[in-house]
């Protein structure tokens, strides 16, 4: 197992959080531009996709056998499916139930619940990053990381376009934008600090389930914009993400071999 400092193992959640509390400026700041802006949405969601089937998944096998990592994969997803079906939207870029173009009105009611999934959300991701580092699968150390970055923008622009709907100003809407998206920072800490306690076999266990919930945003944001833009465009924008994050994720790994 490798082992970090604080100082540099937590630096990949902080830049995630940076990411995210910038989208999330964007997203209350330049609201005339919010529709412009989910034109990346597609394409980072094919970059999840991308990172779980074709990158994440296969390393996990690789580790801990197919059975084994399917299992994980499928409880990840299984997990998102619950709490967005039963509970509130984990992530706003692939709310089901959410019309995201008429968050110009008030959402009475909506920052509570929203804060609390996002918040839940950003600590997974912070997880995830600090538990890939500490894998020695060269491919896990980079998968896991380009695919929350590239997700952090699109989810922390809607996070900031619907929270300033549901909030009376733009610094509380921040604010709280900013709360949700610390949170990656705590679970960076969080798994940090676990990983000498735990051994090497427990990481593949929250890699396991990041895969799933990864997949799971990915294909669900996909398919909101293909209800919202149709086929083609959605799927165009999801097949270069996908594209795209097999090239940098397989050109990485060639590159720090």
């Amino acid at each position: 197992m490798q082992v970090f400092s604080l100082e540099s193992g937590i630096a990949l959640p902080l830049l995630a959080t940076l990411a995210g509390m910038s989208g999330a400026a964007l997203g209350l700041w330049l609201t005339s531009l919010r529709q412009r802006a989910r034109v990346v949405v597609p394409f980072s969601a094919g970059v999840l996709l991308g990172v779980a089937l074709f990158g994440l998944l296969p390393e996990l096998a690789e580790e801990g056998g197919w059975p084994f990592s399917l299992l994980l994969f499928g409880a990840g997803y299984g997990v998102l499916y619950c709490v967005n079906r039963y509970g509130y939207a984990v992530c706003p870029t692939c709310a089901h139930d959410h019309d995201h173009n008429a968050c110009a009105t008030e959402l009475h009611g909506f920052a509570g619940p929203l804060i609390a999934a996002a918040a839940l959300h950003s600590f997974l991701d912070g997880w995830g990053v600090t538990t890939s580092q500490l894998s020695t699968t060269l491919g896990l150390r980079i998968a896991v990381p380009l695919a929350v970055g590239l997700h952090k923008l699109p989810e922390g622009i809607a996070l900031g376009g619907i929270l300033r709907a549901s909030v009376r100003s733009r610094a509380v809407a921040l604010a709280w934008c900013c709360l949700a998206e610390a949170a990656t920072l705590a679970g960076g800490a969080a798994g940090l600090w676990m990983a000498p306690h735990l051994g090497t076999r427990w990481i593949t266990y929250p890699l396991g389930l990041t895969g799933g919930w990864l997949f799971y945003l990915g294909y669900h944001a996909i398919h909101e914009e293909w209800k919202r833009r149709g086929a083609g465009p959605a799927f165009l924008s999801a097949a270069a993400g996908v594209a795209g994050a097999a090239v940098i994720q397989r050109g990485a790994e060639l590159f720090l071999r």
